[in-house]
């Protein structure tokens, strides 16, 4: 069953987000040839918990750390390590947050130092198609409309679309109904309504679609080696339009990015 959010929980909603958000762009300048996931991952627990949150994700299913970090051909749930990131890596984070009862959770690939032309047009396919995917979260469509624009997008671009790991719905538990799968059929699935907050987030291989996993019970990789990126936003659904409750203007800030890429999903005024 699907809960609907009042403004006033989406609100606070907003804040779990941006507790995220913040979280992500501390740890965007941090990123570098060098450091190890272990010590990110110390360093956003005590961010987390500075801004009167808990980590979202530290022992949730049992899982032993603050972030889920995915470098290179690790798709998601990445446990971190005291292994030091390399020149050209790339590293998804996935960080969660639980303030006021409600959870925040999104997530971005960053580069580590330079990387190769094809993996940056990789990221950079990946975050269009969140967008894309997000744009078809509005009243009246349903959740194959996001799924089939994110798997057209990339499947166009010639990239592996993961099927087994999905979006979801966000509130007081960190997994709501609906699913958001990033593949489907347009006019399929469960249709939007005013007050629904989802999880949108496209994990998306250079190579096959195809996964495994490690003996860890967590890590997922994939199957033919080659990389896979991550992006993830907390959508709400507020007059019929997709309205952004975190945001990567935190991360484009320490890296020195311009980008307006944002600035449709956010409405002036809220009103459900």
């Amino acid at each position: 069953m699907v809960k609907i959010k009042t403004l006033e929980e989406i609100e606070l909603m907003r804040e779990s987000a941006l507790v995220v958000s913040k979280t992500l762009g501390m740890l965007a300048s941090e990123i570098k040839p060098g450091v190890n996931a272990l010590y990110l991952d110390k360093l956003a627990e005590d961010f987390i918990r500075e801004q009167g949150a808990e980590p979202g994700f530290l022992g949730m299913y049992d899982f032993p750390n603050t972030l889920n970090m995915s470098p290179n051909s690790q798709v998601v749930h990445g446990i971190p390590t005291a292994e030091p990131l390399r020149e050209g890596d790339i590293i998804s984070v996935d960080c969660g947050a639980l303030k006021n009862e409600y959870y925040g959770d999104h997530a971005y690939t960053f580069e580590v130092g330079e990387v190769a032309a094809e993996t940056k047009k990789l990221l950079q396919v990946t975050k269009e198609s969140l967008y894309i995917g997000i744009r078809e979260f509005r009243a009246g469509n349903r959740v194959g409309d996001v799924g089939f624009a994110i798997q057209n997008y990339c499947e166009n671009h010639g990239y592996g679309v993961v099927r087994e790991l999905v979006g979801h719905g966000l509130g007081k538990s960190l997994h709501e109904k609906p699913e958001m799968p990033n593949y489907g059929k347009r006019g399929r699935g469960k249709k939007f309504v005013d007050g629904m907050v989802v999880a949108i987030e496209p994990m998306i291989n250079m190579g096959t679609k195809n996964i495994k996993q490690l003996k860890d019970g967590w890590t997922i990789l994939t199957a033919d080696g080659k990389p896979s990126a991550h992006f993830e936003h907390n959508v709400a659904l507020v007059n019929g339009k997709p309205e952004l409750l975190s945001t990567f203007q935190y991360i484009y800030e320490a890296l020195g990015i311009e980008s307006d890429e944002e600035n449709e999903f956010r409405q002036s005024k809220l009103q459900l």
